[in-house]
């Protein structure tokens, strides 16, 4: 059985806890199941289920620490994983940054599973296929996509008395669409806790739509130019800043968060972005709802990151906290950044002269001290004229970091959902592009 309620895993924790002999024992239960259909040049190609539950075991005799694993919960196998990690921690050297386990916490509760999603069938699946598959054939376009679902849940308990549980759903879809002369793409990426927020045949019509328009796409000079990014082409350059805003690789001299000339010290409080930005973490928005506990037991709680272009808070794992006198700040899984209510067409008419980026891909970084990163347009580069789009354009390599781009911001639009995350589309001034690519 994948999925355990939170009686069912509260049960198997407590005989795991139960047969230890540590100083500290802490155990993660988790399990999910799901399903996934996958199609390429128009047929569906695979298709499949799978369902897993696992147990990792902690064990901890002062600051040696040892793991071990299982996906067998009769009372003989709880046992010898329990055994097992209290060998390899007496094996172990001492971990110097070992906090040991938490006290027990109050923890809120988030939406994150709906039963509709735990309940999608195979016959579900391909019916999404087949909506995005017909449109296609139907327009010259050949069809290549690929849509999972899973739900699951987590659970934690330690030697102290601290108890987690929390159940997830997700649905993840995304579309390629080529025109079948090989000049034009187009592409979609959709994700919901709720399926029945998902719309299949809208999201794939905007995928063919791209594809055709972007067909027989012209080239222009590198340069900067003023961006419209959806919010696909700037998610991940915005979640790579929010990864990095650990405060200890900042006190460390080794992030973009490290205070120039002063050694040990960090930015936060300074004004380092453009004062429309605002940027949050919130497990219980109903549109990008998420767990309410990090990895190690510790509450998440809507917090401010960025707020009027403010930095408010950097993470603090619970040994940096405890090495600078503060409380913990648990990274969160999810980030929100406010926008306004202009819709990606309305953000187009209101353009004399940029270029609409659908999404971006292959992102590296050039420099981590400065979040400098290159990478690639994908799938849909057009240019704007006029508030029109007046024709599509090949591909670029840009060179930018997110640090600069949003002190560049010209408008915020309306915020869509991209890998669980809320970002508003953008108008950005002097975005860089480097070179050309002949990719479509």
């Amino acid at each position: 059985m994948a999925i355990f309620s939170k009686e069912e895993a509260k049960s198997i924790l407590e005989k795991v806890i139960g047969f230890s002999t540590a100083d500290e024992c802490e155990a993660n239960l988790r399990g999910n199941a799901g399903g996934n259909i996958r199609y390429a040049r128009n047929t569906v190609s695979t298709s499949g289920m799978e369902a897993n539950t696992s147990l990792v075991v902690q064990a901890a005799f002062g600051k040696q620490v040892g793991t071990a694993s299982i996906n067998e919960f009769d009372d003989e196998s709880l046992k010898k994983v329990v055994q097992r990690a209290e060998e390899l921690a007496k094996l172990a050297p001492e971990n110097p940054e070992y906090m040991g386990v938490l006290e027990p916490q109050e923890y809120q509760t988030s939406e994150e599973y709906v039963q509709a999603t735990a309940d999608i069938t195979p016959e579900y699946r391909a019916e999404v296929a087949a909506v995005s598959i017909k449109p296609a054939k139907e327009q010259d376009v050949t069809a290549a996509g690929f849509l999972s679902d899973s739900y699951g849940f987590s659970s934690m308990m330690n030697s102290k008395g601290l108890f987690a549980y929390n159940k997830s759903s997700n649905v993840d879809f995304t579309v390629t669409m080529r025109s079948n002369d090989g000049t034009g793409s187009g592409w979609v990426t959709r994700d919901f806790n709720d399926v029945t927020k998902f719309d299949a045949a809208e999201a794939s019509s905007i995928a063919i739509k791209k594809s055709l328009a972007s067909r027989n796409p012209r080239a222009i000079e590198p340069g900067k130019y003023t961006v419209i990014l959806e919010p696909a082409a700037s998610s991940q350059l915005i979640g790579n800043m929010v990864r990095n805003m650990g405060a200890r690789s900042a006190d460390e001299g080794r992030s973009f968060m490290s205070k120039k000339g002063e050694k040990g010290k960090n930015r936060l409080g300074e004004k380092m972005f453009d004062e429309r930005v605002n940027l949050y973490i919130d497990p219980f928005n109903p549109e990008v709802p998420s767990s309410t506990w990090s990895n190690d037991g510790l509450p998440i709680k809507k917090m401010d990151l960025i707020k009027d272009g403010v930095v408010k808070n950097l993470f603090y794992s619970r040994y940096w906290a405890k090495e600078k006198g503060v409380e913990p700040v648990p990274n969160s899984r999810t980030f929100i950044m406010a926008g306004g209510t202009d819709t990606i067409e309305e953000m187009i008419k209101d353009t004399k002269k940029g270029i609409l980026v659908t999404r971006m891909w292959y992102i590296r970084t050039v420099d981590p001290q400065t979040l400098l990163y290159t990478g690639l347009t994908r799938d849909g580069t057009f240019y704007i004229e006029d508030g029109e789009i007046k024709y599509p354009l090949k591909n670029f390599r840009f060179n930018e970091s997110p640090v600069i781009m949003l002190n560049n911001l010209e408008k915020l639009g309306k915020q869509y959902r991209v890998n669980g995350d809320l970002v508003p589309v953008m108008k950005i001034r002097d975005f860089t592009f480097s070179s050309l690519s002949d990719a479509i």
